[in-house]
């Protein structure tokens, strides 16, 4: 429109991609704290000059001053970055440990498929994210815990979480010993589908007590209960996305020491994560 002057406003965001544009900008995915998923091109910050190009980084957590229209009534769709500051960077605690990057990635990746509509705003999914992001920075908890926790915290959010407590198609209750991702968790016998899984009783604990936050009881989790578990979880997450993520596969699974973190593989930080604007 004519003479449309883009305002300016500030959020809080976790940064969730970044991509390069042109030779010196990037484009900048956000999840903020008040005006949901955004899209913001940040100019000149992969200059060696920038005064905020470190600050923009994937998995930090920012404050921002955006110039642009926050309810998308006016012009163009993409933000522009004029003001950031870092509140805490959790990406420079992550690159050196492969299991907690790659976790983190999943993270990144999959609030951003959660959020399909620019500018919705997502409080709880953000809180959700920063939190996670947060766990995976401490390292007090596996990599792979936190990650499960948070996508099965992410399709509660969405309406999707697998029964766990009851049959999902007649809501018989209890502890079904059947899980079909299709059907929508654990299933009775009267109502177990063709082809569904049996994991053991421990797995389903395990997605119940990650559910809940009992950490207590997952840290307890044996490694192959969480393998089982991560399984069931990425299963049902893609089956209702209807798209793989890109970045699972590359979460690391490895052995799980006695003191509960996953050892990094020699070489440090691998492949770049999907999104990840490595150069």
């Amino acid at each position: 429109m004519a003479g449309y002057r883009r305002q300016l406003y500030r959020d809080d965001a976790v940064v969730l991609r970044v991509q390069k544009l042109g030779e010196s900008d990037r484009i900048i995915t956000l999840l903020t704290r008040r005006h949901g998923r955004l899209r913001a091109v940040a100019r000149g910050v992969r200059r060696t000059t920038s005064r905020f190009g470190a600050r923009l980084e994937p998995f930090g957590h920012v404050d921002l001053q955006l110039a642009g229209d926050p309810k998308g009534h006016q012009g163009s769709s993409l933000h522009t970055v004029s003001q950031v500051e870092g509140i805490d960077l959790y990406g420079k605690r992550l690159l050196g440990d492969y299991p907690r990057y790659t976790a983190a990635s999943a993270v990144c990746e999959t609030a951003e498929r959660l959020t399909p509509v620019e500018r919705e705003p997502s409080l709880r999914l953000f809180q959700l994210t920063l939190g996670a992001l947060r766990a995976l920075a401490s390292g007090e908890h596996a990599a792979t815990l936190v990650l499960d926790a948070y996508l099965l915290r992410g399709m509660a959010l969405a309406g999707w979480a697998p029964a766990l407590a009851g049959c999902a198609v007649c809501g018989t209750p209890g502890r079904h010993r059947a899980f079909s991702v299709p059907a929508g968790g654990a299933v009775c016998l009267d109502c177990r589908p063709p082809g569904a899984a049996h994991p053991a009783p421990a797995t389903i604990d395990l997605m119940t007590a990650l559910t809940s936050g009992d950490w207590r009881v997952a840290d307890a989790a044996g490694n192959g209960v969480r393998r089982e578990c991560s399984g069931l979880v990425a299963a049902h997450l893609q089956w209702h996305l209807e798209r793989a993520l890109r970045s699972l596969p590359l979460v690391d699974r490895g052995v799980v020491s006695a003191a509960g973190a996953v050892g990094t593989p020699a070489g440090g930080v691998g492949p770049a994560a999907p999104g990840v604007d490595r150069e």
